[in-house]
């Protein structure tokens, strides 16, 4: 009896580990644009972030819009995190969700922060859910096909490991580059010049959709559906995944100081 006590033990410590790992991993490219965004951020819009937010980072902060997901009551803001639409449409020609997507919900975000007569509340949740979206929105799965629901019944091998389109870059590429958040968030920090940096602080919420929107379609041509993906799948897209996450904490940065000075 023991020893079958034992065994339970040791299984069901072995799945809180998995699972952990899981939560962990799907965080690390939020907390990277988080980090990016900080270090950008005017004064001003850094004592007005930090007055809301507590003290917490953006970082902190990054992932409070998936953290929602297990509670129902936050149900109707789950279509806010993407966009489907046809590869060969613009955005501003496709059919809209009644449920809304990852534009209409950053413009609402942007909209709530910039009333006067927003509730504290109501500000600090739209805070921490706009700094999730515009992370998002630099995913390339996020602003995918709804036929295959952005990426995700595109069955693939990441090495031996099981895994579908939309997680490889959500997580896989990231993680297998093995540096934390705070050590990739810098390295961008350093990599980029500040000319660099100014030519991307332009532009809209649907500019950026749109530009992100044609890397997705390179991202669907990568891969045939079962495809063991290795360290040449890495190579060809890596610098790709950094761009984007750079420029997700800059664009974040860019409207944060353009709401708070």
């Amino acid at each position: 009896m023991k020893k079958r006590f034992f065994w339970i033990g040791i299984l069901f410590l072995s799945f809180q580990m998995a699972a952990a790992n899981g939560i962990v991993w799907g965080k690390t490219g939020h907390r990277v644009t988080g980090h990016v965004a900080e270090y950008h951020l005017s004064k001003k819009a850094k004592k007005a972030l930090s007055k809301l937010l507590g003290g917490h980072s953006l970082a902190f902060v990054s992932t409070y819009a998936d953290e929602i997901k297990s509670d129902r009551s936050y149900s109707s803001y789950s279509p806010w995190h993407y966009v489907n639409y046809p590869l060969d449409v613009r955005y501003a020609d496709s059919e809209k969700s009644e449920f809304g997507d990852i534009v209409r919900g950053s413009e609402t975000c942007i909209k709530v922060l910039k009333d006067p007569n927003s509730t504290r509340e109501d500000k600090i949740f739209h805070l921490k859910m706009l700094v999730h979206f515009i992370g998002d929105l630099h995913q390339p799965m996020h602003v995918g096909r709804s036929d295959d629901r952005g990426g995700n019944d595109i069955q693939l091998q990441w090495f031996n490991e099981g895994t579908n389109l939309h997680r490889v870059w959500d997580t896989n590429l990231i993680e297998s580059y093995g540096m934390s958040y705070e050590e990739l968030g810098n390295e961008l920090i350093r990599s980029h010049k500040r000319k660099e940096v100014k030519a991307l602080m332009q532009g809209s919420v649907l500019d950026w959709v749109e530009e992100t929107h044609e890397i997705t379609k390179v991202v669907y041509a990568s891969v045939n559906k079962g495809e063991k993906l290795r360290y040449a799948y890495s190579y060809r897209f890596n610098d790709t995944v950094f761009d984007q996450l750079h420029r997700g904490g800059v664009r974040l940065a860019y409207l944060l100081n353009s709401i708070y000075g």
